[in-house]
């Protein structure tokens, strides 16, 4: 190789270039994804993002480099980028644990459907990443691998319950990365983390072989260090899938083409975006006023790329319908002993099993309470009351958009700085009473991305959240973009800084 290539903050587009120029092999890059995993989430400063490394990667990049020298043609779209993938997804002949010390050992018989789409497009997974017991929780504490540390600041969380896809993104230890997002799982840790997370219209994404939590809000979704990256990795997650009906979805969002395409500097020239102040923490707490700062001044950085900011906008009876449409405790426990009881290989095949054998993490509130669920949603007096006032919910933020003709609403995934880990060992937050504004989108079932909006004083990263309509994740992207160009907020984790063999 003449010329070295720099791995740390790489995106698919670098190396796809690198491979087409021989300045780079699949197994090469593997390498030294595999190199930083060693320097710095085993060792250094322990990051602990990963769960279980693949053991075939070297072999699977060994097959694409010999596929592309033979033909001279990527096998897919993905064609040997290592990916993260939350341990949430079931992956043949690799342990899936789903965060939970009960699967210890678990090897699934197939794939998850997101898992194939991902091989099909010729990606790589490097490794299963670290998780919260059953994705019950907004932190990274599981009974399986403890915590996983937040790169930006060790002695923080790294956010949950796609914890050690975001901390190992943003650390560089794989391109990109997959995570799950029911209230707002995949959200949480990239604005903890400094990524681009998108959560989708709940159906474009398969869930037939991932770990469900309320079923019909469960999506799986891209995790990325830029917007291009995110949605080059959607485009290989989406699709219908027989073994999912809600898959429906994807046959009625007739999306053609690439999620990338039309991405613009421009794309926020003339667009209207709407600030729901309601979602601001209150500026008495240090740590939520960090976070309003940094996001007054990423609205900022929205004017000047040419977006016209309604500040603000009323959504009526938010924090009520936050709270009364959030149906965690009762629908929870009916779809995870659905799905545990379907896979007799496991130790416990019922969440009454593990919380009656004290097999999950005692910080685990959220389990807790599901656990004391009803076995049947329809035993909650309330539930389809609840369940009605879902779609009054969506009705209410999609008619304030409206209203106010915006393309799209904007507010900080999380209204405090991420927790550090004596916070939580002192019980200061918990699952139930964390304040995160992710769950307006998860419970409306909108889509919705997080865009790196900047950093506290302290250095610590604040995401700020952009949500469109059902099915327009094409807006999505091209509102996210052009805010990312207009900022520019990624950056390199400071524990986690370029190694020797990151030059290959």
């Amino acid at each position: 190789m003449t010329e070295t290539f720099r791995v740390d903050e790489a995106t698919i587009s670098d190396i796809h270039q690198a491979f087409r120029s021989g300045r780079l092999s699949c197994r090469s890059l593997v390498e030294a994804y595999l190199a930083r995993i060693a320097a710095y989430d085993t060792a250094g400063p322990a990051i602990n993002a990963i769960v279980t490394l693949n053991p075939a990667a070297l072999e699977e990049a060994d097959a694409l480099d010999r596929a592309f020298a033979e033909t001279g043609q990527f096998t897919g779209p993905l064609h040997g980028i290592p990916v993260l993938l939350k341990d949430q997804a079931e992956t043949a002949g690799i342990t899936t644990t789903f965060g939970s010390i009960t699967a210890d050992g678990y090897k699934p018989a197939a794939d998850a459907t997101i898992v194939t789409r991902l091989k099909t497009a010729g990606a790589v997974i490097l490794a299963k990443t670290t998780m919260p017991d059953f994705a019950t929780s907004w932190f990274s504490t599981s009974s399986l691998s403890g915590e996983t540390k937040n790169p930006y600041d060790l002695s923080r969380d790294a956010g949950g319950s796609s914890s050690g896809t975001g901390a190992g993104v943003a650390a560089n230890f794989a391109t990109v990365g997959v995570g799950e997002d029911t209230g707002g799982s995949i959200r949480v840790p990239s604005s903890f983390n400094n990524l681009v997370g998108v959560r989708v219209t709940p159906g474009l994404i398969s869930r037939a072989g991932l770990s469900p939590l309320v079923s019909f809000q469960d999506t799986a979704g891209p995790m990325a260090r830029t917007v291009t990256d995110a949605a080059l990795l959607l485009d290989s997650l989406v699709g219908h899938d027989p073994k999912d009906p809600w898959t429906a979805a994807h046959t009625v969002a007739r999306h053609q083409g690439s999620y990338a395409d039309g991405l613009s500097a421009d794309g926020l020239q003339g667009k209207r975006i709407g600030v729901v102040r309601e979602a601001m923490g209150s500026a008495d707490d240090p740590s939520a006023a960090a976070v309003n700062t940094v996001f007054d001044t990423a609205l900022e950085a929205l004017r000047s790329a040419g977006a016209e900011v309604v500040d603000p906008v009323v959504i009526p009876d938010l924090a009520h319908y936050i709270e009364y449409t959030s149906l965690y405790i009762t629908h929870s426990k009916h779809d995870l002993n659905t799905f545990l009881a379907q896979r007799p290989e496991l130790s416990h095949l019922s969440v009454q099993a593990i919380h009656q054998d004290k097999r999950f993490h005692e910080e685990l509130d959220l389990f807790i309470a599901i656990a004391g669920g009803p076995d049947n949603p329809e035993d909650d007096t309330e539930y389809f009351r609840k369940y009605i006032a879902r779609e009054a919910f969506q009705r209410e933020v999609v008619n304030v958009m409206a209203g106010h003709s915006l393309d799209g609403l904007c507010f900080p995934d999380v209204q405090l700085l991420p927790p550090t880990r004596k916070e939580l060992q002192t019980g200061k937050w918990t699952t139930l009473t964390f304040p995160t504004n992710t769950l307006i989108a998860s419970q409306t079932w909108l889509p919705a991305i997080s865009i790196p909006a900047g950093f506290s004083d302290e250095g610590v990263p604040v995401g700020l959240e952009l949500v469109t309509l059902p099915y327009d994740e094409a807006s999505l992207f091209r509102l996210g973009y052009a805010l990312e160009q207009a900022t520019q907020h990624r950056r390199l984790p400071e524990s986690t800084p370029p190694l020797v063999q990151d030059g290959v």
